[in-house]
């Protein structure tokens, strides 16, 4: 594991090499992340033998701690080969020969009949030198993109790019496994071979994606295609121009969609963002991205579906995915990002753009629709945001379904390869626009993007703390629609037009979609601090009474966890809490009785954006201690009861996916935990906060107390006029809440969204509470549930309004 496993005359060479090489390893942590054990006999699988990739591995191993391949490997006093390959290196006249890797792998199998403890690890390496696809006709792609150069080529690749060098480790395979279950013959030999050959071919593809066709010969082939020719012959006649004109319009439709992408430039971008990640944060968080790098290599067409909080999730998102040894994806982009010089570059970079509407241009919507769905044929990832656009308050907006609905269409029109969406939760400590975003909320017009908003934006450049990137629970589409609907195939085959099923189904996905999205959220210490300040009267604590409530939330998130997905900052109370303090996000100030932490004055709108990152992962805690606070003594099963009651509207609001079974586990869980910090004791009629420790209930109950007061002023006034419409209800209540905001101080932006209100709206329509048969006694229980969990104050403010 050391220079020691070199040969002398190796050295220098290694020396020279690592001036010009810079591997990275994928995963970052292959030990702890593919379950490697160290105790065991590891024997690396490369597609082909070349000194160069066995230095750039050596160098790799040894610095994650793992064996050289140039370390000697003894089993049972035999001495064995390190590192097997599947072909010798390339002469630079004529063809290469194969190495005797099949009896490499027979002599590595007797060994375990011979040995029934032996059990070595066969560790398949890909070594990506540049990630060029190739085009249809490339020059560079015959130079650089050969799978096995000549030592010639290898010294030209090494040379332009040996500073982008991926070094790819996979899952081992147990020969044990293999020898017990499948013996140990030369067929087995073969067979792995096979499998290996296959494995690196695929792996290739992940990183590298398909060859890009020329951008003008897949217009071509796309206005052949008989749908964009019969939009065509439509649009001729509708417009009454020749259908000439209308074929120019549609090239320029797809001039002005399609994306050119450029392996050069989104390799000299990831040395930029590289850059800029480095000046913005203290690290970026990754987790997940080994399941999605299993579904690419086992051929699904991936989908990035994530959340939109800034305009660096584009970048971000591109750059990790990068990282992991993936192709960047084909991101959907709207139109109003084509500006120079952002709109080349990111056109470059992969963005295909999208108008915001296409309402009344059925040429434009065929053309865009042929388009994404060449995409899918060709096998590229696509990336969209479901949201429309980015949120302006930290919530998830209500998704769009146009994109889910085309990608649902390409399966349907016949796309075998799965096609699986990926939810994909981003998060920061700090968001550029939160700033402009609350404006816009306060009724300032939303500037239009232009070059002097990115220069002034870079010119800013300082250290905003973390970003977070969690690949949530994949959906692959053929799966899910089987489930929705078993005999879709079927009806494809009889050629039944559009389904009735398909717009519920395609609803039904997003919003599983966004779900997804929120059970892959990280409680960060920015989210989490801002969420116990904004709880308090004065947006100010004690220090150590604040590092106690840290301590809570993090206890209460990591002994029960929303979901396996959801992600925890490392550390007590007192390190998260250091960590924000450490971005000058707070005010600290001192008295003789200790430090005080408060939110800069006139930032506590901003703050909110931050608490509704997570909000809904403490939103159970928050309604049991609301429930004891101020309902009185209860029991687990009137907790659960009342919590059931509430949750269909929490889940829609706030896109939980918890079925109720989920809920009432999680709520027996925490209620447990509450117990164990002495925050609940025992009363006659079950559990009852515990006097002494009443202030820090009170301020995780608080943290629900504005999602209650908007149920309170929608059930309100249901209360008082049963046969309301809905769209009476919901002016009614933005009003109410409007003042209510100016009365009471409430600086949430979100309080009196019109789309939070069209969500509680909708929801208690499908509950059957809202409507001309509203189930008034439903109405209600409900309301009996919430009005007692409302302080004094708003009680009688809402009273007057009746």
């Amino acid at each position: 594991m050391s220079h020691k496993t070199l040969k002398p005359w190796q050295q220098p060479i290694n020396w020279m090499q690592k001036l010009l090489v810079k591997s990275k390893p994928i995963p970052e942590n292959p030990v702890e992340e593919l379950d490697l054990d160290l105790n065991r006999p590891l024997v690396y699988v490369l597609p082909h033998d070349a000194f160069s990739d066995r230095l750039a591995l050596h160098e790799c191993c040894r610095r994650l701690g793992l064996p050289s391949p140039f370390a000697p490997l003894t089993i049972n006093g035999e001495p064995v080969a390190r590192m097997v390959a599947l072909a010798e290196a390339t002469p630079l006249f004529g063809r290469g020969n194969s190495t005797d890797f099949k009896g490499q792998f027979e002599r590595l199998l007797e060994l375990h009949r011979q040995d029934p403890d032996l059990d070595i690890q066969v560790v398949p390496v890909s070594l990506l030198w540049g990630r060029n696809p190739g085009k249809e006709v490339s020059v560079s792609a015959t130079l650089l993109n050969k799978p096995n150069p000549t030592w010639l080529r290898k010294t030209a690749i090494i040379t332009v790019l040996g500073r982008d060098n991926f070094i790819r480790f996979s899952r081992a395979v147990s020969l044990r496994y293999m020898a017990d279950n499948h013996g140990t013959d030369s067929t087995i030999a073969n067979k792995l071979a096979r499998v290996a050959r296959v494995h690196f071919g695929r792996q290739r593809t992940v990183a590298t994606g398909p060859r890009l066709p020329d951008r003008q010969a897949l217009f071509h082939s796309l206005l052949a295609d008989e749908a964009i020719k019969e939009a065509i012959a439509e649009e001729a006649r509708s417009k009454n121009i020749s259908e000439e004109k209308a074929r120019q319009r549609a090239h320029e439709y797809l001039d002005e969609i399609a994306a050119d992408y450029s392996e050069g430039l989104v390799r000299i971008g990831d040395r930029f963002l590289g850059w800029l990640w480095n000046k913005l944060y203290k690290g970026i968080n990754v987790r997940g991205a080994e399941q999605v790098r299993q579904l690419s290599q086992d051929g699904h067409e991936i989908v990035f579906v994530p959340c939109h909080r800034s305009h660096m999730d584009y970048l971000l998102l591109s750059y990790v995915i990068y990282q992991q040894g993936m192709v960047p994806p084909h991101i959907a982009a709207g139109v109003n990002l084509n500006f120079w010089p952002a709109g080349p570059i990111f056109r470059r970079g992969g963005a295909f753009f999208i108008r915001r509407s296409f309402k009344g241009n059925k040429l434009y919507s065929t053309v865009f629709r042929e388009y994404l769905d060449q995409l899918f044929k060709r096998g590229y990832s696509v990336e969209y945001f479901t949201e429309g656009g980015r949120s302006r308050t930290g919530r998830l907006l209500p998704p769009k379904t146009g994109m889910i609905a085309m990608t649902v269409n390409s399966v349907l029109g016949g796309l075998e390869r799965p096609v699986t969406l990926v939810p994909v939760y981003l998060g920061y400590d700090h968001v550029m626009e939160v700033t402009s975003y609350h404006k816009e909320l306060a009724g300032k017009k939303k500037e239009k993007e232009n070059a002097w908003q990115v220069f002034s934006a870079l010119r800013k450049l300082r250290n905003y703390g973390q970003g977070y990137v969690n690949f949530g629970e994949p959906i692959t589409i053929h799966q899910f629609l089987n489930q929705a609907n078993p005999d879709w195939r079927e009806e494809q085959k009889r050629g039944e037009g559009r389904q009735s099923w398909l717009t519920p189904t395609v609803n039904l996905l997003a919003n599983k979609l966004m779900c997804n999205i929120n059970d892959a959220a990280a409680a960060s210490a920015m989210t989490l601090t801002a969420s116990v300040l904004l709880a308090t009267e004065q947006h100010a604590m004690e220090r150590h009474a604040l590092e106690q409530q840290l301590d809570l939330y993090l206890d209460l998130l990591r002994a029960v966890p929303y979901t396996a997905r959801t992600t925890v900052p490392e550390g007590d109370g007192k390190a998260v809490l250091q960590m924000v303090l450490d971005l000058n996000k707070f005010d600290v100030s001192r008295d003789h009785m200790g430090e005080i932490i408060s939110i800069h004055s006139g930032t506590a709108v901003s703050m909110t954006y931050y608490r509704n990152n997570s909000l809904h992962l403490l939103v159970l805690p928050a309604l049991i201690a609301a429930l004891l606070l101020r309902g009185g003594c209860h029991s687990k099963e009137s907790l659960i009861e009342h919590i059931r009651a509430l949750y269909p509207l929490l889940q829609a609001e706030l896109f939980m996916g918890l079925d109720l079974d989920d809920v009432e586990r999680q709520v027996e869980g925490l209620i447990n935990e509450l117990v164990m910090h002495d925050l609940l004791e025992p009363c006659d009629k079950g559990l009852q906060p515990s006097h002494a420790h009443r202030a820090v209930l009170c301020n995780l109950a608080d943290l629900i107390q504005e999602t209650i007061q908007r149920y309170a002023i929608v059930l309100s006034r249901l209360q008082s006029e049963p046969g309301i419409e809905r769209g009476a209800l919901e002016k009614d209540s933005i009003a109410l809440a409007e003042r209510m905001s100016r009365l009471h101080g409430i600086s949430a932006p979100e309080f009196f969204d019109k789309k939070v209100f069209t969500t509680l709206t909708s929801k208690l329509k499908t509950m059957g509470m809202l409507g001309e048969d509203a189930d008034t006694e439903q109405v209600k229980a409900l309301y009996q549930i919430v009005m007692p969990l409302l302080t004094p104050t708003i009680q009688n403010t809402l009273s007057r309004t009746q």
